[in-house]
């Protein structure tokens, strides 16, 4: 029979049109006669708007529509997004600013969109952009990663988004006043932009009664709540889909601007509008991702086990309050704060600064990175301060696996886990034993070596709740519509794979159907690793359902009893007759008996917990101390990801989160001058990690299934950046601390690392 079996590496699917040119994204399949869009955009950071006149743009050739703020508000356009607060340490609310559609009476960062202008060209509606004056007074502009400065909220006067904390504070500072050694560390995590292939686009379509938004995001359902508060229409008089996207990252997981204006003017035109990021407004104007500052104290007793954690996390915001951002930068990020490691007393404490800049929502793995990297490098430190390996230290302080399920004092409780066991793999896999003969090796050609290592674990996010439809066509085969929304992982391979898996549906008789709000009712999207093992949750229910409700059916045509009647995942089987339908062969029955009820089935169904992926990564790195130029040589990755459905897709996963990551730690860097300016707005001036950049990555697994759900999953998405910022950063620190330097921040770009081995020399001299 052609089924795919369990856990097997399968090729994807959907690669096929994508390699061949046929791939249906959103500026592929807009509209022919769709308007084009244009945004006039924010020249200066901070500035109070003075004048703005648009009259020379409605007249100009081509130009159908032109938006403001005010003529959003006067077709009673809710200006304001919305925006999850938090509760700060004294249980106020979070600063609850404004993020308006198009800006109103102030602009607050550069690129931020003031007017859009819709023509039968996208040429034309440029053109009629650079005709609109616009008059404003500058104020001083903020940058800082630090409170004070010029307000840029009435509501936040000193800049502050939220101050939020998490633990047992006094408990925290006995340990440390009782505690043999203590280490503190301060780390910076540089501003990184996404840069996903496709930017972000959309396309709109009003017929006079329903409106239709295309977008390449990361889910429906969320964009599609958001247009009905917006606009003010109801539930049933908004359609959102998602065709192909091509990278979502984490940036696509939330509504912007853009797409509101363009659903409101094609209501007012009565036309098709379109509207395609080019990659210069994607760098000014995506979600941006890290950007914080980390202080971390370790405390420690006489045999080097930790007796107690505190930190304090500031955290750039960027302009406004986006639709998650203080929730990821505290609540978020605090899930996996205290690592793989068991810690008696914690203290975390986060404050989310505004600043000039753009929007800022930790993609890439929504806070797990950030907390993380500052864990293990405060973790390494602590090593070389104490004289301990570091491999040791961090032996010593695991979770043991007679310690599960283990309550961290974060809130989270850990299902499963063998730390030490996917650590010796790990220690195998990347032949520690030989990393001495390596550096000597490397010294005699007059280069630096380093090792790094990170013991990174996540939790997967989103909502524990997904849905899904299964309904069985006239031509013998079968849909899925899924909840969750690729981009770029291999959804329609492994939900299809999965399915057959499940039911002995040959796996190219199965069509996932994913991005439609009309076609399925209600979904989560997809972000934090989720998609795969909730989206399997709940096909298990539906499946379940299905052989329940074609048991009895066969059973009445067999003339049986209903409980003699099994399925094998391949065939139906009952006593004492001949009938061995299989699923396709049932449904097909059920068509011609007329029982259509049999046909489609949905289900719900929520997870009981979080799953928590883990694992150890190891990196390798070469210095050259007269050019300080950084090369990663060795990269190995052993993951805990629980069962796998296919394996080679969640490999894949892994090779390009950790690309990610060694992109950030070697190269990508966001910078902004002091009037707030982006410096690094093109690919001349930010770095993206290239071939030559990345070795040939070792990957094995060391399953711990999950208790946490059915299959035993625990998800994979991220898992790769979540450890490969802190094991390259640890090799780079390791390769320079023979050479005095103490402190080693990202990016490791050629200047940076010269002028570390320079201060270091100055400083032991």
């Amino acid at each position: 029979m052609d089924k795919f079996g369990k856990s097997q590496s399968v090729k994807r699917v959907e690669d096929n049109r994508f390699l061949t040119g046929k791939g249906r994204y959103v500026d592929d399949i807009a509209p022919k006669d769709a308007l084009h869009c244009a945004f006039f955009r924010s020249p200066v950071a901070h500035a109070q708007i003075t004048g703005l006149d648009v009259s020379a743009a409605r007249e100009a050739e081509g130009v159908a529509l032109v938006l403001t703020a005010a003529d959003l508000e006067e077709a009673g356009v809710e200006l304001g997004m919305s925006a999850v607060l938090i509760k700060n340490r004294d249980g106020s609310m979070g600063a609850h600013t404004v993020r308006p559609l198009l800006a109103k009476d102030r602009v607050r960062f550069v690129g931020e969109q003031v007017v859009a202008v819709f023509a039968e060209t996208l040429d034309q509606a440029r053109d009629a952009a650079e005709l609109i004056a616009f008059d404003y007074d500058d104020l001083p502009v903020h940058t800082a990663l630090e409170p004070g400065g010029e307000a840029l909220h009435p509501e936040a006067p000193d800049n502050r988004a939220f101050d939020w904390a998490l633990g047992d504070e006094a408990a925290t500072k006995a340990a440390f006043d009782s505690a043999a050694h203590t280490v503190s560390l301060t780390v910076s995590d540089n501003r990184i932009i996404c840069n996903s292939m496709e930017p972000r686009g959309c396309f709109a379509e009003w017929d006079g009664d329903r409106l239709h938004l295309s977008f390449n995001g990361q889910g429906v359902w969320g964009m599609k709540a958001d247009l009905v508060r917006a606009l003010r229409l109801s539930e049933d008089q908004v359609r959102v889909t998602n065709p192909d996207v091509g990278g979502g990252f984490g940036m696509k997981g939330m509504p912007y601007p853009e797409y509101h204006v363009c659903c409101h003017a094609t209501r007012v035109l009565g036309r098709p509008v379109r509207w395609m990021s080019d990659r210069g407004e994607a760098m000014l104007t995506d979600n941006a991702g890290r950007d914080l500052i980390s202080t971390l104290e370790l405390a420690f007793d006489t045999d080097h086990r930790l007796a107690g954690f505190r930190t304090r996390t500031t955290s750039n915001l960027g302009a406004y309050n986006s639709n998650f951002g203080q929730l990821i930068q505290s609540q978020l990020y605090s899930r996996v704060l205290t690592g793989v490691y068991d810690i008696p007393a914690v203290w975390l404490q986060v404050e989310g600064i505004y600043t000039n800049t753009t929007q800022v929502d930790a993609y890439r793995g929504a806070g797990r990175p950030e907390a993380i990297y500052a864990l293990e490098r405060a973790m390494d430190r602590a090593a070389r301060e104490l004289g301990v390996d570091p491999w040791e230290l961090r032996r010593r302080n695991f979770i043991q696996p007679d310690q599960f399920p283990y309550k961290t004092l974060v809130g989270e409780t850990y299902d499963v886990g063998d730390f030490p066991r996917v650590l010796d793999h790990a220690a195998a896999k990347a032949d520690r034993d030989g990393f001495a003969d390596r550096r000597r090796a490397s010294e005699a050609r007059g280069m630096l070596r380093g090792q790094g290592l990170c013991y990174y674990i996540e939790s997967i996010l989103g909502a524990p709740s997904e849905d899904v439809k299964i309904e069985f066509t006239e031509d013998g085969g079968a849909l899925i519509y899924v909840g969750t929304q690729s981009n770029g992982q291999g959804h329609e391979t492994v939900f299809a794979q999965f399915l057959s898996d499940q039911t002995g549906i040959p796996a190219d008789r199965i069509e996932v159907v994913q991005g439609d709000s009309d076609r399925i009712a209600n979904g989560g999207g997809t972000g934090g690793s989720r998609s795969v093992t909730v989206q399997t949750n709940v096909t298990l229910t539906a499946v379940a359902d299905i052989v329940e409700k074609f048991s009895a059916f066969v059973a009445e045509e067999a003339g049986v009893d209903p409980s003699v009647v099994s399925f094998d995942d391949e065939r139906f089987r009952a006593e004492g007759s001949n009938l061995t339908p299989t699923m396709l062969e049932v449904a097909e029955m059920a068509r011609d008996k007329g029982r259509d009820d049999l046909l489609v089935h949905q289900a719900t169904s929520q997870l009981p917990a979080r799953s928590f992926p883990n694992g150890a990564h190891v990196a390798e790195v070469e210095i050259d101390p007269e050019t300080g130029e950084v090369r990663v040589d060795r990269y190995t990755v052993v993951d805990d990801f629980g069962n796998l459905i296919n394996p080679m897709l969640a490999e894949g996963q892994v090779h390009g989160g950790v690309v990610q990551g060694i992109g950030q730690a070697l190269a990508e860097r966001v910078v902004y001058d002091d009037e707030g300016q982006l410096l690094s707005a093109s690919f001349m001036d930010y770095a993206m990690p290239r071939a030559g950049d990345v070795p040939m990555i070792g990957f094995d697994t060391e399953p711990v299934p999950s208790t946490a759900n059915p299959m035993g999953m625990k998800g994979c998405g991220e898992a790769g950046t979540v450890g490969a910022l802190a094991a390259v950063a640890n090799a780079v620190q390791d390769a320079l601390w023979a050479r005095g330097v103490r402190q080693a921040d990202m990016p490791f770009t050629p200047q940076r690392v010269w002028s570390m081995l320079q201060e270091g020399r100055i400083a032991a001299e």
